[in-house]
């Protein structure tokens, strides 16, 4: 599951491209419970992946019913070495969330789509609190965009999540050197994905 490659990043760092994003599930007095996680793999990726599970859409274009269930059976096994893409801070402070559950698995439009909860325990009340979820993958093998508008699960009148993309710069060195890796190669700097994130802030209690 984490090993596959994106013909577009033959040459350069990252290799796959997931579309996705966060939303959150909080009780009726703004304390969050959990973190829905998604991912979207583009087309060729959703087809590899499948291959190496030796799996084919239908002519429908979806999975059999059973070819689902097996592939959520098999993806709900992390890897220990699994980084999340959804980084929370509470005030500036990192916040540790539960290993993923509740792995649902789908084909939309012809492409994989994952999704998966992050729980809090406790949960965190959020009122008037600042909140922050990064979207990334600290090696950066893995470039995680949010092109999924947030929800706010069961208290959504009284919270506003806003998106902040990264926007990139041709002239960044960092870009530049990142570029020149080959695929074998990963970056030196610890946690480099947290520089390229997209961001969503979150505010509740306003």
């Amino acid at each position: 599951m984490f090993t596959l490659s994106s013909a577009n990043a033959v040459r350069a760092h990252p290799h796959v491209f997931i579309d996705g994003g966060v939303d959150f599930h909080l009780s009726e007095n703004d304390t969050l419970k959990a973190l829905r996680v998604t991912w979207l793999y583009d087309a060729f990726e959703t087809l590899y992946m499948l291959s190496s599970h030796d799996m084919s859409l239908t002519q429908d274009g979806v999975l059999s019913e059973d070819d689902r269930v097996a592939l959520t059976d098999r993806l709900s096994n992390w890897p220990d070495d699994f980084d999340g893409s959804a980084h929370l801070t509470v005030n500036g402070q990192a916040v540790n969330l539960a290993w993923p559950s509740g792995l649902d698995v789908q084909i939309i439009d012809g492409r994989l789509r994952l999704t998966f909860l992050r729980g809090l325990e406790p949960p965190l009340p959020l009122k008037d609190a600042d909140v922050e979820v990064a979207f990334y993958e600290s090696t950066y093998f893995f470039d995680f965009s949010i092109t999924k508008t947030p929800e706010v699960i069961a208290n959504k009148d009284n919270c506003r999540a806003t998106v902040i993309s990264f926007e990139p710069n041709r002239h960044d060195p960092l870009l530049k050197a990142l570029a020149k890796l080959s695929r074998e190669e990963t970056p030196t700097e610890a946690n480099v994905g947290a520089n390229f994130a997209d961001r969503i802030y979150l505010r509740c209690g306003q």
